[in-house]
């Protein structure tokens, strides 16, 4: 019995050091980012990586994703004699909802994994440690224009996943199904506010953070991860910890942020 406690309260103990160490990182990673020397060449290569070089997925994901919104949606509204409707409903979940929260998630299982694996890389080889020989801060160095990129890129690639989106969605239910054009839009312009759009911008700054700063702090203490696995085992295990925590956290804070901002 007593080593079952024990067994409870080494892993409790475990996550609390953890949450510890990210928190820790977090803020040396934001005092980092107003420090001088300020850089643009490393923010510009980093919002590359992961903005421009996400814009096929997000392209493809908004446009289905459109496309079912309008499918599910028309489908749904004929029942009540409502598809002039059509145009107000995909707007608004895209806007609200399924933007900010699909291109997140598409960014981490594309951009955050890379990053991940990219700074777990540079710690198992040493490089961290050289850098921190040569008295070089490597939250400055490495993380700093992660954040910036992150915080950059989160909210265009969620503007061309909306726009993209009720594209989509026009395809499907004006164009296939035979939905009134003049009605989409016009519901759409008459029922989307600045609060909408709002919400949509602050959840995408709020999961660019997240997601820089996950998989940054997974790859960064690939080290310290339990039950040993240093090397390309460990790369492995916290890459899909990244992953996996960021894809939850993005869910957890989105309900929260709805929450907040409703």
């Amino acid at each position: 019995m007593l080593k079952y406690f024990e067994k409870i309260g080494s892993y409790a103990l475990h996550y609390f050091n953890e949450a510890g160490r990210m928190g820790i990182f977090f803020f040396y990673s934001v005092i980092s980012i107003v420090k001088p020397p300020y850089k643009v060449f490393p923010v510009i290569k980093q919002t590359y990586i992961i903005g421009t070089l996400s814009i096929f997925v997000i392209l493809f994901t908004g446009a289905f994703t459109g496309m079912v919104l309008g499918l599910q949606g028309y489908h749904t509204l004929s029942k009540f004699g409502a598809e002039g409707l059509l145009g107000s409903a995909v707007a608004l979940s895209l806007i609200r909802e399924l933007g900010p929260v699909l291109a997140a998630l598409m960014v981490t299982g594309r951009a955050g994994s890379a990053m991940c694996a990219e700074i777990g890389v540079m710690r198992i080889s040493e490089q961290i440690d050289a850098l921190e020989c040569m008295a070089i801060d490597p939250h400055k160095y490495i993380v700093a224009p992660k954040f910036i990129a992150g915080v950059i890129s989160m909210p265009l690639l969620t503007a061309i996943f909306d726009v993209v989106g009720i594209f989509g969605g026009y395809l499907v239910g004006v164009g296939l199904l035979g939905a009134n054009e003049g009605m989409y839009f016009s519901s759409m312009y008459k029922d989307v506010e600045f609060n909408d759009v709002y919400m949509g911008f602050v959840k995408s700054l709020c999961f660019g953070v997240l997601i820089t700063w996950i998989c940054s702090a997974k790859g960064f203490f690939v080290h310290l991860i339990r039950d040993g696995g240093f090397g390309a085992e460990g790369v492995s295990r916290v890459t899909t910890d990244a992953v996996v925590l960021s894809s939850v956290s993005i869910l957890v804070f989105d309900y929260f942020l709805t929450s907040v901002l409703l």
